[in-house]
């Protein structure tokens, strides 16, 4: 189930599903512990309630919900109306942007003209560093409040109505031993009351009410993480003190101060972008953890179709996303990403497949071994794309001290690789993974993103008196950019190919799928200008062969694309990246204002396809626009806010001229 809204602090992250239910909960690193996670798809925390002698949880259908996220802010909310129970709830969510606290205030409202008994059920079921083994749930009665253990994360659960604590409770297991889960208790409206349990274990609070006719009732409910009991402690009366009212309050107005610090005028944009591109700084900035990792997803409904989840560092993602920071004013944010990938960089000057938030190797598929032979499992573009964005974010800052820290460290280790890594009959580079992660060989992509990077670092090399290097690098680039034009592009169809491989005879073995990337890797990394006839040619075909003729009329990464592809549907999926590459390409070709239409089109298509809480995913069908595979994508959001910035410049740009 898509996330419908998450809110974080930048060590804490906490995902809402659409019926308002807490689906992930991220502590102490953002994406690297879900403490919710569970293959099977069932790990949530619920919410029921009981009334007139039975109980409703929030996932029946009777439930009418809509959950979100509210204006200009990082504050969930969720609106559930059940006509049957004529009972309505209402919910503020937030994490406290200081403190590791989530906080929810919900409003039960009695729809009925009679005085109503009803009880408000929160249950939690946690799976401590994704384990279901050796957790510990308690009754705490020093705080009146459950605790959940296992080594270095302790987790607080709480609830209160007035000044009335949660009056029930129960501790119990779940997902062993025949036990579905402890939520089942509430069932008759009575919770047991077991004060402990270890293993799989989950908790119910219970808080009863006597609501008027016509009336409402407040509910307060809390969770706080720390590494230790004493720390939950300390939390959990700073939550008491100031009380949730207050903390959720000063967590709205650190989030309005925060996205609207750099005062870009959107006015003259459709109110829906206008949202969705403050709503896109917010979700990047939740998925960046405080040491400087950018996770991709926190969305981990993708282990209940495969083996893993988005939630790592991909440098190329993570460094989009820093480039994108910086762009949008926010340059402590990107300058803990280049430390943190400056940490990571591998002693012999490459970056890795991707990267736990916390700085360990993440998982791979990537072989180092190929058809008998030893091979770097990599993808070179991460490695280029994170030195090429670097340069950008100096001639942004010109913060000369930072980046003489890092040129020893990571630029020239990171450029002496590129050098290093070509192959040179072609002087392309040598073979890698490409940035879909499918195919092995020379990519036009990683091409481009090399040259780029090269370049770059020529430029950091003049900067700090190393002529000789610059030389060097800026040689091997160009004479790398004139081996695209003559090696990879296909004169007789007009395109750039997907990527070329040498065969074990040394013949090459050519890819001419059709690619997007193939299109925009040349132009974001400055390898061709953007009235080159090859381009010109290529943009042609890729309007004519990828993009979608349904209803969704996005453009597809590559022909015959069978990622997520549904069995219903005549196309691969559209993709937001790759519709919005295509949105920057025409604004970077734009020469009238009128030139300006389409890319506005394709932005108002983006943001028809983002949630109502402003979600946009990695890619949707194309004939039910449903939204598929993870959301949310964060690079999905960088890339719309980079087309936003990118149509206002050349908005004002045009309109100066005439």
């Amino acid at each position: 189930m898509a996330r419908s809204v998450t809110i974080g602090n930048g060590k804490m992250l906490v995902g809402l599903d659409m019926r308002g239910q807490v689906r992930d909960l991220y502590f102490p690193y953002v994406g690297e512990a879900n403490h919710v996670s569970g293959a099977s798809g069932n790990h949530v925390h619920r919410i029921g309630v009981f009334v007139d002698g039975r109980i409703s949880w929030l996932d029946d259908p009777a439930w009418r919900i809509t959950s979100g996220a509210e204006e200009d802010t990082s504050i969930g909310s969720m609106f559930a109306e059940n006509q049957e129970l004529g009972i309505t709830i209402a919910s503020r969510d937030a994490v406290h942007n200081e403190e590791d606290i989530f906080l929810r205030h919900f409003v039960i409202h009695n729809h009925r003209a009679e005085t109503r008994n009803i009880k408000l059920f929160l249950a939690q079921q946690f799976r401590i560093f994704e384990s279901r083994r050796g957790d510990t749930g308690f009754y705490d009665p020093r705080v009146k409040a459950v605790i959940h253990y296992k080594g270095e994360v302790t987790i607080l659960a709480n609830a209160m109505s007035g000044k009335q604590s949660f009056q029930e409770y129960n501790i119990g297991l779940f997902g062993i031993e025949g036990k579905e889960g402890t939520y089942l208790d509430a069932n008759d409206g009575v919770l047991e009351k077991n004060p402990i349990e270890h293993g799989s274990v989950d908790s119910v609070l219970g808080l009863s009410f006597s609501i008027a006719g016509h009336s409402s009732q407040d509910a307060y409910y809390w969770i706080v993480c720390g590494r230790s009991v004493a720390d939950v402690h300390t939390l959990d009366e700073l939550v008491l003190k100031e009380g949730p009212d207050r903390l959720i309050a000063s967590t709205e107005a650190y989030w309005k101060a925060w996205v609207n610090k750099e005062k870009l005028d959107l006015s003259i944009l459709p109110v829906e972008l206008q949202t969705l591109y403050r709503r896109s700084l917010m979700v990047m900035r939740v998925h960046t953890d405080n040491h400087g990792g950018v996770i991709a997803s926190s969305d981990t409904d993708m282990l209940h179709h495969g083996r893993d989840t988005y939630s790592y560092v991909w440098p190329r993602d993570g460094a989009i996303i820093a480039h994108t920071f910086d762009k949008a004013g926010y340059r402590d944010v990107a300058l803990r990403f280049y430390e943190f990938m400056q940490r990571c960089l591998e002693p012999n000057g490459y970056l890795m497949h991707k990267y736990r938030s916390d700085g360990v190797l993440g998982s791979s598929w990537h072989p180092w071994i190929i058809n008998g032979e030893p091979r770097l499992p990599i993808q070179e573009d991460e490695t280029a794309t994170v030195l090429y964005m670097l340069f950008d974010h100096y001639e942004r800052y010109h913060d000369l001290e930072f980046v003489e820290s890092m040129y020893n460290t990571f630029i020239e280790p990171a450029a002496e690789f590129m050098c290093d890594y070509i192959e040179s009959e072609t002087g392309l580079p040598q073979a890698s993974f490409d940035l879909w992660e499918e195919k092995y060989g020379t990519s036009t992509y990683t091409a481009a993103s090399v040259y780029g990077g090269l370049m770059a670092a020529a430029k950091f090399a003049t900067l700090l008196g190393k002529d000789q290097s610059s030389r060097t690098y800026q040689a091997i680039a160009e004479r790398m950019q004139t081996a695209i034009g003559k090696v990879l592009f296909d004169e007789e169809q007009g395109i750039f190919v997907k990527q070329v491989l040498h065969t074990p005879d040394g013949e090459l073995k050519y890819d001419k799928t059709l690619d997007t990337s193939s299109l925009y890797g040349l132009l974001l990394f400055g390898v061709f200008d953007i009235e080159d006839e090859k381009i010109k040619r290529m943009v042609s075909a890729v309007e004519e062969r990828l993009q979608v003729r349904g209803n969704s009329k996005g453009f597809v990464r590559y022909e015959c694309d069978a990622y997520y592809r549904m069995q219903d549907a005549e196309s691969p999926n559209p993709w937001v990246i790759t519709t919005l590459w295509i949105a920057q390409y025409y604004i970077m070709a734009a020469k009238t204002l009128a030139d300006l239409k389409y890319p506005l089109e394709l932005l108002e298509w983006t943001s028809s396809h983002a949630t109502s809480g402003g979600i946009l995913a990695e890619q949707m069908h194309p004939d039910t626009r449903e939204q598929l595979s993870t959301a949310p994508l964060v690079w999905s959001h960088a890339e719309f806010v980079l087309a936003v910035q990118a149509y206002l410049d050349k908005l004002k740009e045009l309109q100066e001229k005439e």
